[in-house]
């Protein structure tokens, strides 16, 4: 059998009544809560709060309905998923309502209901870093005696599977299923190949029933985890912010994982009717099945931290991300700079059906290289060298490989040099090369320039500080963590002593959201005189690589003009120089 697929307010009970004189107990949505605030070292990557007026349809630009009979599904469920919105519609007060109705006096016939997915295919978490996925639902108002046969679900599907790559291999993470009324959740993990496998297809690597009181009643807070920052890598499993199942990729073997863990995904909800799940626990629906049972949905949002012990290696920074990337050939919009942007949903691809392709990152300055990072799309190498250069024309081979498999791979080299290529020179498949991120980990040095880096590890003071996030977070070379000044306040400043005075010739800016649109780079002998040797008035944020000329042992980002309401806040602040 595939399982596909913070406490509220309660609401005031109304009575519906369904096919053959059934009746449900629905619970009627309380004002819509904002969508949760993104948990500490997380920024919101996307939500919807469900804010259409009452009996209105989904947005189709960012919802798509899966309409048709439910054993199409391959999960023996009996209803037909409509997009009609008697089945799926927003409620006027915040709230995304499926309802499952039922006509006729055959309860196990009848019954319609409402499936639909995200249009996005892009909700994962690069290598080295972290995404959560959350949504606050109330679970239908059905109990063991009326509620036999639902079953409503909030659970992903992997995106290759959307480009072909069969199920399970591709991935489903199920984040919330409850079956037949029974106030409890299960979160399961699917992968490897169907019946069987290492997974244990198709019933795969779940948690059990979980007790979840009050969840057929109130909204609860649902969600999902995927750590790309720990070795091994983990899945972990959240009600109402408590972690209540955990799951380490050593559970299974590593081609496996990366398969169904290591891209992004697709959300999906449904209230399903019948099918193999909940006739595993009894089954149904029967004659005392309800008709017009709810699941309402509050909102949902997708949350990531930054890579930082992890991409690029295993450990440390990862010094290609945000850097100048090139590409002997491009297909499409997959430019090279989405091979290193941070954001595994987003990648590059070279022309197709052609060998013989790289794509280079220049690193900035010279680095002692000790470990890559390749992160594939399907289209990947079966042989590639990685090479580096100091002026990108003549090239050191640093590793080399003839049996290339894809996935997720993380190596371990020992090179030198300010640019580092993949060179593929033959595909597994009969498309291009295609990365969706490339990463890299060392340490400044090696020749090629005296540019060094300067403030890591150095003391770091501010004007002012938000939480735990504190200037020193800022000087830390993990870009999982930040220092974030008082919101909604200017000017605000971060500033680091480098220990002496240092001849700078560059800085690194690496910004949360919360960047400065306006500030000067200045530097200073004492901390009290100071000299500008860099200004804007119209900074986006983003990683910024600014080239200077200046003098200093102290040097200062003095931001004057955010570019949103809150304060200013930097993952990496970095100081280059001699």
């Amino acid at each position: 059998m595939r399982r596909r697929k913070r406490l509220l307010a309660f609401g005031a009970v109304l009575t519906v009544i369904g096919g053959a004189g059934l009746t449900a107990a629905v619970t009627a949505g309380p004002a819509s809560a904002a969508v949760p605030a993104a948990p500490a070292g997380f920024t919101l990557t996307w939500s919807d709060d469900f804010n259409g007026a009452a009996g209105t349809g989904l947005d189709t630009g960012t919802w798509k309905y899966d309409t048709g009979p439910g054993s199409s599904f391959g999960t023996g469920e009996i209803e037909t998923m409509t997009n009609s919105t008697a089945n799926v519609y927003q409620d006027g007060a915040g709230h995304l309502v499926l309802k499952a109705i039922h006509a006729g006096t055959n309860p196990g016939t009848g019954w319609t209901s409402g499936r639909v997915e995200t249009q996005a295919a892009t909700f994962g978490a690069p290598a080295g870093g972290v995404v959560r996925m959350e949504s606050v639902i109330q679970q239908p108002n059905v109990t063991t005696a009326n509620g036999a046969g639902y079953w409503p679900a909030f659970w992903m599907l992997g995106e290759p599977l959307r480009r072909g790559v069969g199920w399970p291999g591709s991935g489903e993470i199920d984040i919330l299923e409850d079956i037949n009324g029974r106030s409890s959740v299960f979160g399961t993990l699917h992968c490897g190949v169907n019946p069987g496998g290492p997974c244990n297809e198709s019933s795969g690597i779940g948690s059990g029933e979980h007790a979840c009181p009050g969840c057929q009643t109130g909204f609860h807070d649902y969600a999902v985890e995927i750590d790309r920052s720990t070795s091994p890598e983990q899945i972990r499993w959240y009600l109402d912010g408590n972690n209540y199942f955990t799951l380490p990729a050593t559970r299974v073997d590593a081609t496996t994982w990366a398969n169904a863990v290591d891209h992004p995904f697709f959300i999906i909800y449904d209230l399903a009717m019948g099918g193999g799940f909940p006739a595993a626990f009894g089954g149904g629906p029967n004659a005392s099945t309800v008709s017009g049972g709810t699941m309402v949905i509050d909102s949902v949002a997708v949350y990531n931290k930054g890579p930082g012990s992890g991409s690029g290696g295993t450990g440390g920074t990862n010094i290609a991300r945000g850097k100048t990337a090139t590409s002997s050939s491009v297909t499409g919009n997959n430019t090279a700079a989405l091979a290193v942007d941070g954001n595994a949903g987003t990648r590059w691809e070279s022309a197709q059906g052609v060998d013989n392709q790289w794509i280079t990152v220049d690193l900035g300055q010279s680095y002692n290289i000790t470990s890559v990072n390749l992160n594939w799309e399907t289209a990947a190498a079966k042989a590639f060298q990685l090479q580096t250069s100091q002026d990108n024309i003549n090239w050191t081979t640093i590793y080399s490989t003839t049996t290339g498999t894809g996935g997720n791979q993380t190596l371990a080299v020992s090179g030198t040099g300010r640019y580092l290529r993949m060179y593929g020179t033959q595909r597994t498949t009969p498309y291009g090369y295609s990365l969706w991120e490339l990463g890299a980990q060392g340490t400044p040095g090696g020749g090629g320039g005296s540019s060094t880096l300067l403030s890591q590890g150095k003391t770091a003071t501010s004007s002012s500080v938000t939480g735990t996030n504190r200037p020193a977070l800022a000087v830390d070379g993990n870009t999982g963590t930040r220092w974030e000044s008082a919101q909604g306040s200017d000017p605000q400043w971060l500033q680091v002593d480098l220990g002496a005075t240092h001849a700078i010739n560059k800085l690194v800016l690496n910004w949360e959201t919360a960047a400065a649109k306006n500030y000067t780079i200045e530097t200073s002998n004492d901390g009290s005189t100071w000299t500008t040797i860099y200004t804007t008035t119209s900074s986006v944020g983003g990683v910024q690589t600014l080239n200077v000329t200046g003098a200093g042992r102290y040097v200062r980002m003095n931001g004057t003009a955010r570019t949103t309401q809150w304060g200013y806040s930097l993952w990496e602040f970095q100081v280059f120089g001699s």
